[in-house]
């Protein structure tokens, strides 16, 4: 039988996006942001030590305007990395896998998460 005939695997265009899988793929991302982002910090601190100057522009370039818009994804990827892993923790406890608590606890990943980088970059910014 040639592979033609076979039946395709489902895929994201069959199943309809629901909260649980969209927190999933963006779980997935965030990890990823949050290696690229990594790199970046080292390499950041890196030349903290090897020369200041070329520290000093990439200090300057995260005070712009795109470079702040930067940080706050990096820091919302961060507190949200953060929660749904702390979710996966209890999920692997065996806890809140009823329907009903998986949404209210996706929610609630959602609403810290935000909540959680508002006050981080105003209290930063604040200082």
């Amino acid at each position: 039988m040639s592979s033609t005939n076979r039946p395709l695997s489902p895929h994201l265009q069959v199943y309809k996006p629901q909260l649980t899988s969209m927190m999933s793929i963006l779980h997935r991302f965030t990890g990823m942001l949050l290696a690229l982002g990594l790199v970046v910090f080292t390499y950041w601190l890196y030349r903290i030590v090897t020369d200041a100057n070329i520290a000093n522009q990439i200090t300057t370039f995260f005070a712009s305007g795109l470079g702040t818009v930067l940080l706050f994804a990096w820091i919302f990827t961060f507190n949200y990395h953060l929660c749904n892993g702390i979710r996966h923790l209890f999920w692997d406890a065996g806890k809140g896998f009823e329907i009903p608590t998986v949404y209210k606890s996706g929610v609630v990943v959602i609403v810290m998460a935000v909540l959680l980088t508002a006050i981080i970059f105003f209290m930063g910014r604040l200082a």
